[in-house]
């Protein structure tokens, strides 16, 4: 598996497909409680004054660059990180393979009983081949309890599911991931947040033409611009400085680790 270190995270730098395929390579091996997790800018800015979610990020199997900033970022750096890969990208190309020989079983978590409604019955019409084994709608609250966790860990573990699908916001769900993944006896997780919506239709992702051209932030901000601001406005300039300040570091011998404000370790190691 191909990574690149930058700004203190192995980011993934195959392409969806690649990764796909060795996600599915580990379930079928019989792996237990991997994990994959999605990068953008605004993720990484969070996590620096989020420990717990910084872990989190750390931890992942896979972190997949998901935010064109990032691939811009390692172009200008000149890192081999040249291909954005999204929740998306993964979530439909393991199913597309999967299906190919069949036998997966897929749990969903997160969202709203309506979404995950929806999702199954795509999923049964578009792959016959793979079991939906259960689904769970977590209750909306910003933490969850002792409680909340346990009923959801025991209705995953019920099912006995290969590939768990995490649906909730960022870094709820990549946390949640973290704190309970020695708890679930599951092959792989997945924390793809809005693909859960874009999947079941109940959101439309950006047109083809805008991903290629790497502006699905602008039209999910056009469309969400409320729920995107901070992680549009607010986080692109810090992002921004954070993508200087490591080129000056690389380019005059500085050693402060950007990124990594409680260490003097470099945080980008080719």
């Amino acid at each position: 598996m191909k990574t690149q270190q930058l700004f203190g995270y192995s980011i993934i730098s195959e392409g969806g497909t690649e990764c796909a395929a060795r996600i599915l390579n580990m379930i079928r091996a019989g792996e237990k409680r991997r994990y994959l997790a999605c990068a953008n800018p605004h993720s990484l800015i969070v996590a620096r004054k989020n420990p717990r979610f910084r872990k989190a990020l750390e931890g992942a199997t896979f972190l997949i660059p998901d935010g064109i900033g990032l691939v811009k970022a390692a172009l200008y750096l000149g890192l081999p990180v040249t291909e954005r890969v999204t929740g998306s990208d993964i979530f439909q190309n393991l199913h597309n393979r999967a299906a190919v020989t069949g036998g997966l079983r897929l749990f969903f978590l997160g969202s709203t009983p309506e979404v995950l409604d929806a999702i199954r019955t795509r999923m049964q019409r578009e792959f016959p081949g793979l079991t939906v084994c259960g689904v769970y709608s977590p209750p909306f609250k910003p933490v969850f309890t002792a409680e909340d966790n346990r009923q959801m860990m025991a209705a995953i573990n019920a099912a006995r599911p290969d590939l768990l699908w995490v649906g909730m916001t960022a870094p709820k769900q990549e946390q949640w991931i973290f704190d309970n993944v020695q708890n679930l006896d599951v092959g792989f997780i997945g924390a793809v947040g809005a693909v859960f919506d874009f999947y079941a239709g109940t959101k439309k992702r950006a047109p083809l033409l805008w991903r290629r051209c790497g502006f699905e932030w602008l039209h999910r901000f056009y469309h969400e611009p409320n729920r995107l601001w901070e992680r549009t406005v607010k986080s692109m300039p810090i992002f921004i400085g954070m993508v200087i300040a490591e080129f000056l570091r690389i380019r005059f011998g500085r050693h402060a680790a950007v990124g990594h404000p409680e260490s003097g370790n470099s945080s980008l190691r080719t």
